[in-house]
């Protein structure tokens, strides 16, 4: 059984978004996941949670995200 994966993915440092392709009725539609990588017990984690010092950098992954969609879109 195979996983779906993102068809695109910006990284600024350790925040990530993650834009997914969905086919539906009326054409392809895209989302976009947002994330935060940390370090934690010898592991790397994942959240979707974010600090204040965070946000500046979801709001650029966002618009990055906003752009490449446009561009690539039918």
């Amino acid at each position: 059984m195979s996983q779906n994966k993102p068809v695109h993915e910006i990284r600024f440092g350790c925040i990530v978004g993650s834009i997914w392709k969905n086919e539906t009725e009326k054409g392809v539609r895209h989302n976009v996941t947002f994330s935060r990588l940390y370090f934690k017990d010898d592991t790397w984690n994942s959240t979707t949670s974010f600090g204040r010092d965070d946000l500046h950098l979801v709001a650029k992954i966002a618009d990055v995200a906003e752009t490449w969609i446009f561009q690539n879109s039918n």
